[in-house]
């Protein structure tokens, strides 16, 4: 692990724009120590072959960046910083070609457990939603930590059914790890249990702001800590189908989810299934085809075994298609108050959801 001294002076170059992970690669073997690389010379900056251009950028900017203050920056904030030569560092990041050289980390998690990423369309259906949650909370009780970009729609989602299953999850941001600059700061809350429950991510310095550019670079991120990605739903023109493309790239397994032809949501899951991605149903699916067999019996909820009358009728009439609380009463043949109250049970012990408008299903 490097020392604290080290970290400040690669943090500040980080904080320069332009020195990404090669020049950084660059510097750290050009010069005896990251301090050197921060107090160098115009001309031996050039002479380390990170280019003209760059090195007077970080000669100009390095005057107005004070490396100790940004470093307290990260304190405050309870900010880690890996590099790629910590052993914290993910090996899988690692074998990637454009790996960070810098990682951001908010919370506690080991980065080298097994992780499966779960990403889909900002623009989600009903099934999206259940898919999406049903399998992220099903990975999360095998003990897999489930890696999503916090974004709106199936990756939120995702985070939640992770969070749920009383796993770990990962956020990657395309953005800076301090709270005023989370994306999208409606996700504030979320983003805090996250960090209670597994970490955010980011290779970006302190109060850098999500962009359109920032998005594609977490996506890589994404895509190379996992053993696999699923893809829940993608449109045609989806930026989800850029994270499955970088797995592909990357030699990682691609699964998605078969979805209706006639939903726009799933022309790019059905487009990758016709090239060759993973068709999965299941959890099982995902954890046979990585041979992580030793997790299924934990990837499955225990069986649900009624406790009374009212819970056996209940248990048989859901299914994963949203059913209304009247439609329960009415088919069920008993009373609102006594199917709510025998609802509310069930969702308590995990058998049951509310998707929204008194509408359930069974998970």
């Amino acid at each position: 692990m490097q020392n604290k001294n080290e970290l400040k002076y690669i943090n500040a170059l980080n904080v320069i724009n332009g020195v990404g992970a090669q020049k950084m690669r660059q510097l750290m073997a050009s010069f005896a120590s990251p301090q050197k690389a921060w107090e160098a010379s115009l001309e031996e900056l050039i002479e380390s072959e990170i280019g003209e251009a760059i090195s007077r950028k970080i000669v100009e900017q390095r005057t107005n960046i004070d490396p100790e203050t940004e470093w307290l920056k990260l304190e405050k904030e309870n900010i880690r910083m890996l590099i790629e030569t910590d052993p914290e560092y993910p090996c899988l990041l690692k074998e990637i070609p454009s790996a960070p050289y810098v990682l951001y980390m908010k919370g506690e998690l080991d980065l080298n457990s097994p992780m499966i990423s779960i990403v889909g369309s900002r623009k989600f259906t009903d099934y999206g939603s259940q898919v999406a949650y049903a399998f992220a909370k099903d990975l999360a009780k095998a003990g897999i930590t489930v890696i999503s970009g916090m974004a709106y729609g199936i990756d939120s989602i995702a985070h939640r059914g992770a969070l749920d299953g009383g796993g770990k999850t990962i956020a990657v941001l395309g953005n800076s790890l301090d709270e005023k600059s989370i994306y999208p700061q409606s996700h504030l809350q979320l983003a805090r249990e996250i960090v209670a429950n597994g970490c955010l991510l980011s290779d970006m310095p302190f109060g850098a702001h999500a962009s359109v550019g920032t998005f594609p670079a977490r996506n890589r991120i994404v895509a190379g800590l996992s053993m696999g990605t699923l893809i829940v739903e993608a449109g045609e023109k989806s930026g989800t189908l850029i994270t499955a493309n970088l797995a592909l790239e990357f030699n990682r397994d691609v699964f998605a989810v078969p979805g209706s032809v006639f939903s726009p949501q799933s022309f790019g899951t059905n487009d990758l299934i016709k090239k060759g991605a993973k068709v999965v149903t299941s959890v099982k699916d995902i954890l046979e085809e990585l041979n992580l067999e030793e997790v299924h019996e934990k990837a499955f909820t225990p069986a649900k075994i009624p406790e009374n009358p009212e819970e056996e009728i209940i248990l048989h009439i859901l299914s994963t298609d949203p059913l209304h609380i009247d439609n329960i009463s009415k088919t069920s043949k008993l009373g609102t108050a006594t199917v709510a109250s025998t609802l509310a049970m069930m969702e308590i012990k995990g058998w049951v959801r509310n998707i929204g408008g008194q509408n359930y299903i069974i998970i």
